[in-house]
């Protein structure tokens, strides 16, 4: 499997969907955010390939977000985050110069009264920044041939609101993920659940578990985590269908199918979260792997 083809395994997005009672050993997450209430967050995002143990490639960003409460109403937030001093660590110089465009890009977003996210409202924007990345990395290959294709059907890829919101966005999917439930300790929520299929056709199933690892009622915080797996056959059709394409798309010969071994995609998320809602420290790890290769996603939001 090739190690841009892997990558493309992380792209599916996980989405799930407070208050301290010590009483019933629960704990609700809901926003009770003020208008112009401002917290700043430092986001650290590593990625890598790891091929028979070794690491074959590694990438870091680094960045600040201000997350302002921009309009507070009986039934929803408007949110502003502002993104700002962004770090690349990378030998690839593409990744370097394509993380950078997005330094200073305001995103509003839209949440319920919960804090349970709902919509990008200036998506658009978002994705004319998008598109000015991969038109950057377009002309850096220019020379590579058959690409113009490719390009074609990733710049698909991201067109629709959607898209936006699942896959150029992953940073505030993890941040809202717990908001609008209460969960009880000792008492794991198992589900069967649909995840969206960003390879396109009809969503994919997945079993998910969440739970309540600790209550802090006095450092007004406390702790969630959940594990999540993609059925491995359907990723397997949907994903092979997507190289088909792309390799369509390059004029490239595709692989056999069964010549996709061993795939699978996890998701692991834990939190801390005080009792107002906002997030004190929250990682996500993704793992995709294909044919013994593995690449990993680990993005961090912190407090400062």
């Amino acid at each position: 499997m090739k190690p841009l083809l892997l990558t493309f395994l992380l792209l599916l997005s996980s989405i799930v969907y407070g208050q301290i009672n010590m009483a019933d050993s629960t704990a609700q997450v809901v926003g009770y955010w003020d208008k112009n209430e401002t917290q700043t967050y430092t986001v650290t995002q590593e990625k890598y390939h790891v091929k028979d143990s070794d690491t074959t490639s590694r990438d870091f960003f680094k960045y600040t977000v201000d997350i302002t409460i921009v309009d507070s109403t009986a039934n929803s937030y408007t949110i502003d985050w502002h993104y700002r001093d962004t770090e690349v660590k990378s030998e690839n110089p593409w990744t370097q110069k394509l993380s950078l465009l997005n330094d200073g890009v305001h995103v509003l977003i839209r949440t319920d009264e919960l804090g349970v996210f709902e919509e990008v409202i200036n998506w658009e924007e978002v994705r004319d920044y998008t598109m000015v990345g991969l038109n950057v990395l377009e002309e850096e290959i220019a020379d590579v041939p058959d690409m113009e294709n490719f390009f074609k059907q990733v710049e698909e890829m991201f067109s629709t609101k959607e898209a936006i919101e699942l896959l150029a966005l992953k940073e505030i999917q993890q941040f809202y993920s717990f908001h609008g439930a209460a969960y009880k300790y000792g008492e794991p929520y198992y589900s069967e659940l649909q995840v969206p299929n960003m390879y396109g056709g009809d969503p994919l199933d997945a079993e998910m578990v969440v739970w309540l690892d600790e209550l802090n009622p006095d450092d007004n915080n406390f702790i969630l985590r959940l594990e999540q797996r993609v059925n491995p056959e359907q990723l397997l059709y949907a994903f092979y269908g997507f190289v088909n394409r792309m390799a369509e798309a390059m004029g490239v010969e595709s692989p056999e199918i069964n010549e996709i071994e061993n795939i699978s995609h996890y998701t692991w998320l834990s939190a801390i979260i005080h009792e107002s809602g906002w997030i004190l420290y929250s990682i996500a790890t993704i793992e995709a792997e294909s044919d013994g290769h593995i690449a990993i996603e680990e993005r961090i939001i912190e407090l400062q």
